[in-house]
């Protein structure tokens, strides 16, 4: 289950979530990111503040090497240094999709080391790559838990959807919730890939949407080259205008 997040707005003034000795008494190895992650919320005037934190990862078969080489599990230790300041349950609920949903699990403080590659051990055959059912999976948790904070979805991928369309009415639905989607995407620069994760990314307001709840940042072919302190401050770039704006519709309390 998500934390019960005490407050939804950025620059409270309370602080992190969790204190900086229960990180380094549940997560010693964790210590850092969350020092790193507290200096980007920071700076965009987010101390203080309480979200929902979720993290989606790809499980497609072009993904092998990402899970091999200890990228997932990196990016899975980063959001859970950041996780740390926004909710204070010291968990966050992962889902792990190809062309189906392959599990809906957590990762948490105290069994971070080697989290991810345990549970893509027990994993079956990678497939392809189904956004809008590891969107529905995250809405459906979501509402299940009963939370109304705003949730910062962490969605990685390292390719588009085999269901464009789906995807995007998915996001253009979910603008009605409390939750914002920051796609990272894994692999080439280059790649036309990622064409349709940069239109998610602009789709019109309020054409299409009635907030932008989406941003894109791209982590290039070897994620573990970008520094932390970069990562986190793309991870939050957008998340404040999305507040902003959520609360001046009504989405957010």
């Amino acid at each position: 289950m998500i934390g019960s997040p005490t407050g939804t707005g950025t620059g409270t003034g309370a602080g992190p979530a969790l204190s900086l000795d229960k990180v380094a008494a549940r997560a010693p190895g964790l210590v850092s990111l969350y020092k790193r992650a507290g200096v980007s919320l920071r700076k965009r005037g987010m101390d203080g503040a309480r979200a929902a934190v979720y993290l989606v990862l790809d499980y497609s078969g072009s993904m092998k090497d990402y899970y091999k080489d200890g990228s997932v599990q990196a990016l899975a230790d980063q959001v859970l240094g950041l996780s740390a300041h926004l909710d204070d349950d010291g968990r966050v609920p992962v889902v792990f999709f190809s062309t189906d949903i392959d599990a809906v699990t957590d990762i948490a403080l105290d069994n971070h080391r080697g989290r991810v590659d345990a549970i893509a051990a027990s994993l079956g055959h990678m497939g392809k790559t189904s956004y809008h059912l590891a969107m529905d999976a995250v809405i459906d948790h979501y509402l299940d838990s009963g939370s109304t904070a705003p949730a910062l979805v962490v969605f990685q991928t390292d390719g588009g959807p085999i269901n464009k369309l789906a995807a995007e009415r998915y996001l253009c639905k979910a603008a009605e919730l409390p939750l914002f989607w920051q796609f990272v995407g894994f692999g080439n620069t280059r790649s036309t890939q990622f064409d349709f994760l940069r239109k998610l990314d602009e789709l019109a307001v309020p054409a299409k949407r009635v907030v932008d709840n989406a941003g894109y940042f791209h982590a290039g072919p070897d994620p573990r080259t970008v520094p932390d302190e970069e990562l986190y401050d793309r991870l939050v770039a957008e998340f404040p205008l999305w507040l902003a704006a959520a609360r001046e519709r009504g989405i957010v309390e």
